[in-house]
């Protein structure tokens, strides 16, 4: 999958623009094959199975479906101002033929959504007395530590890949902290 590759969570999407547009028909295509949807509610799917990492915008979605449609892979209902997209055979042979790679995308995006929940968890504390920590080479009662720990891991993985500029700015914090940690300096505290 051409869109599938690099980027954030190790391996997982790229930043930016997440799949090209024929890797996005298929996995709508997909999600057809499993129910008939409206646009928004493919929208609010990906959403979910991502665990928000992934939310296509509706220039992205409908171009896709009128594509779809056009090609014959899907077929549209429309009743209102609403349209509810069902696959057609052609498109349901799409998804069989390239199932692999379907299936191994949508784990990709539930892989990535597991992620997601866990570092919600992480920013709300409900993971800081878990097995993660008692792991750690802090001690058991070092919460505080490992949460500041997953906070800054995961700000480093939202900047990469940065500039040279955010990259120098990036390392003088660390610095800093680095030292602050080394002489024992807090604020606020006697």
């Amino acid at each position: 999958m051409r869109g599938f590759k690099g980027g954030m969570f190790g391996g997982g999407f790229r930043t930016g623009r997440k799949f090209d547009a024929a890797d996005l028909q298929l996995i709508i295509l997909a999600l057809l094959s499993e129910q008939p949807r409206h646009g928004y509610e493919l929208i609010k799917t990906l959403e979910e199975r991502s665990g928000g990492f992934y939310v296509p915008s509706p220039g992205v979605i409908y171009p896709a479906l009128t594509y779809l449609e056009e090609t014959g892979l899907a077929e549209v209902e429309a009743s209102g101002t609403k349209k509810l997209y069902r696959i057609t055979e052609s498109g349901q042979k799409r998804v069989e033929e390239n199932q692999a790679l379907v299936e191994a995308t949508l784990a990709k995006l539930s892989a990535i959504g597991e992620k997601m929940a866990h570092v919600r968890r992480v920013f709300g504390g409900e993971d800081a007395g878990d097995d993660e920590g008692r792991d750690s080479p802090f001690g058991r009662d070092a919460g505080d530590v490992h949460l500041a720990r997953q906070l800054l891991r995961s700000a480093l993985r939202s900047k990469y890949p940065w500039s040279k500029a955010e990259g120098a700015r990036i390392a003088a914090i660390l610095e800093r902290a680095a030292a602050d940690i080394i002489r024992g300096e807090t604020k606020g505290e006697d």
